[in-house]
């Protein structure tokens, strides 16, 4: 066997080096953000906080769960990123499926209009026009239908299904299944990997979109906690917040001084960020697997 040399071991540890500052670099912002959560926020206002609370508390997320604004927009998130990834997936694997068939009439004039809509927009004014005609103006389904398709989760897919043996598909349909049958008895069993990475790729979306909502959107009861936190983080003041919250609760954050609009807001922000990092690792594995087979073309 042969030795590393003193120049491989030099490019080893420079290597392992600067994937360490990547590390620290991308995980230092959110450690930080929760320790703030966790501190003390007239002890926070002093500064020098990094990775670890110097005094620690749970005022700040005792404050998040009791505010029913908070509470509310987080169930309106939850609720859209369940319905809105399952939509969204099963309306466009059926697309996909498809615009997979070489058989299909005018398929290429399709893709085409499927690729111009990547490129080219309406614009925004053209597209609030069209959702309030569509009555989706202070509804739960503005989340949902102008996201149903997704034009380059489609191209994957669609290469995905091609990739599948034709057999698969002339086996069933000599046992009596139509298209329909062949889709979800057949293709869409055997496309888990693509179907995860799809899925947690459009969920990730729906939880982190907030700019709908503060467009279409004028009622509190509908709004999603991005959105929320967006306001906050805007406001940067803690009375909004504070709204709905007991008498008894009010007078203590008062007369203890120890929340800040600075703390409320990290709180916020780890109860709106925590749910979906803690489902990445359940569908991690699917990631490269998923991608890549659904890259691949006969």
């Amino acid at each position: 066997m042969m030795r590393d040399t003193k120049g491989d071991r030099i490019m080893i540890i420079s290597i392992y080096a600067i994937l360490t500052i990547l590390a620290v670099s991308t995980l230092y912002p959110f450690l930080n953000a929760l320790a703030v959560s966790f501190n003390v926020g007239s002890d926070t206002s002093n500064g020098g906080v990094t990775i670890w609370p110097r005094k620690f508390t749970l005022e700040n997320y005792s404050l998040v769960f009791k505010d029913e604004r908070l509470m509310n927009g987080f169930y309106v998130s939850v609720l859209r990123t369940v319905v809105g990834t399952v939509t969204a997936i099963l309306a466009t694997a059926i697309f996909s499926y498809g615009m997979s068939k070489k058989e299909l009439v005018g398929r290429k004039y399709y893709m085409v209009l499927c690729i111009i809509t990547m490129y080219f927009s309406g614009g925004l004014i053209p597209t609030f026009l069209l959702m309030r005609n569509l009555g989706l103006m202070n509804s739960f389904w503005i989340f949902i239908i102008p996201s149903l398709i997704g034009v380059w989760n489609m191209i994957i897919f669609r290469t995905f299904f091609q990739a599948l043996p034709s057999g698969l598909e002339e086996s069933a349909k000599m046992d009596g299944c139509g298209n329909w049958g062949t889709l979800f008895r057949i293709v869409l069993p055997l496309s888990g990997p693509v179907i995860a990475t799809l899925g947690l790729f459009t969920a990730i979306s729906h939880w982190n979109e907030w700019f709908l909502a503060s467009i279409y959107l004028s009622k509190d009861d509908l709004m999603p906690i991005q959105t929320i936190l967006k306001q906050i983080l805007a406001s940067n003041i803690v009375s909004e917040q504070s709204s709905s919250l007991d008498a008894a609760s009010l007078a203590r954050m008062q007369s203890a001084k120890t929340i800040t609009s600075k703390s409320l807001s990290m709180a916020t922000m780890m109860v709106a960020t925590l749910p979906i990092v803690c489902v990445y690792p359940f569908v991690q594995k699917y990631f490269v697997k998923g991608v890549l087979v659904g890259s691949l073309k006969e």
